[in-house]
């Protein structure tokens, strides 16, 4: 009888030690330790995302003597008959695919390139991230200086070649877009290349080697071990490319400034403009909601895609 009796009282005792008053101590000191990284967020994004939300349904101007008005929707119904904003929103989506798509097909080659064991391999590595160690200002005041039309490295080498030379890339209506969507090709494909060379790394060596011994190309290697293996971390760094390249202000900013008459005019230049060079803090804060709806339908589209072949990927 005293055996079966410690025996019940061990029994009882046991899923109270498990789920007593230590688990809310653990649980309070799991929280005290995220709270260094989550005050942050909270004061640095969530908060001024919650206040741009609430400044869309204003007429918050700047140097108004009035106070603000609680105006409801319409900044979005001004929004939706804005052909301006509309062109910057189709300029932003050529844009983001004309940047993303050559800067992953580039970058997947590069990687393929110095995965090879290739003599310097490691100086090959360091030189290719070199464009995306430089800050944005600095990497779009150098290629103004390339492509300046009376001497710059452009036009000097298309002189030199007997190509002519002279002509404006970044004022020609023509070539401002495409001129602009080259220099973000060359500075965020680096990025690319880093996390496909990661993915690269994870391909296990023996089944390439037992694919060559099965007689199968170099074609059929990549698309059968190689790609799927990398697959996964393509699709993320594609789609975390594709809203960065959306997001992008600083280099274009600097490279044409949304000009010749706004054909480099991307969403958030359009914003930019409305709230630092107008004014109209409101009707800016309406667009940036728009663009964070864009942005958060896409994302949760790749997190639908990923989740209904995450078995696959």
């Amino acid at each position: 009888m005293t055996l079966v009796t410690v025996t019940r009282r061990s029994a009882q005792r046991t899923p109270r030690a498990a789920g007593g008053p230590e688990r809310p101590l653990r649980d309070r000191g799991a929280w005290f330790l995220v709270l260094p990284a989550l005050i942050p967020i909270l004061v640095l994004s969530v908060g001024p995302l919650l206040y741009g939300i609430l400044l869309a349904f204003t007429d918050s101007q700047s140097g108004r003597t009035q106070p603000t008005r609680w105006i409801g929707g319409l900044n979005f119904q001004d929004l939706l008959h804005d052909t301006l904003f509309w062109e910057s929103f189709r300029i932003g989506l050529v844009w983001a695919v004309g940047v993303t798509v050559p800067q992953f097909l580039l970058a997947l080659g590069l990687a393929l390139l110095l995965g090879q064991d290739l003599r310097l391999r490691w100086l090959a590595r360091a030189l290719a991230i070199i464009p995306w160690a430089m800050p944005e200002v600095v990497v779009g005041i150098m290629w103004r200086l390339v492509y300046n039309p009376d001497a710059g490295v452009l036009t000097e080498t298309l002189r030199d070649l007997g190509l002519g030379g002279g002509h404006d890339w970044l004022s020609g209506l023509g070539t401002a877009l495409p001129a602009v969507i080259f220099v973000g090709v060359w500075a965020g494909m680096p990025q690319t290349t880093v996390a496909l060379l990661a993915g690269l790394q994870n391909t296990p060596r023996e089944l390439h080697e037992a694919a060559a011994v099965d007689g199968a190309g170099a074609w059929r290697r990549f698309r059968t071990v190689t790609w799927p293996a990398l697959r996964p971390v393509a699709l993320a760094i594609t789609a975390l490319n594709l809203i960065w390249n959306f997001n992008s202000f600083a280099l274009v900013y600097v490279l044409t400034g949304g000009g010749p008459g706004g054909r480099t005019r991307l969403p958030m230049l359009f914003a930019y403009e409305e709230a630092f060079r107008y004014g109209q803090f409101g009707y800016a804060a309406a667009m940036g909601c728009v663009m964070v709806a864009v942005i958060s339908l896409l994302l949760a589209l790749f997190l639908v895609g990923r989740l209904r072949g995450g078995d696959d990927a």
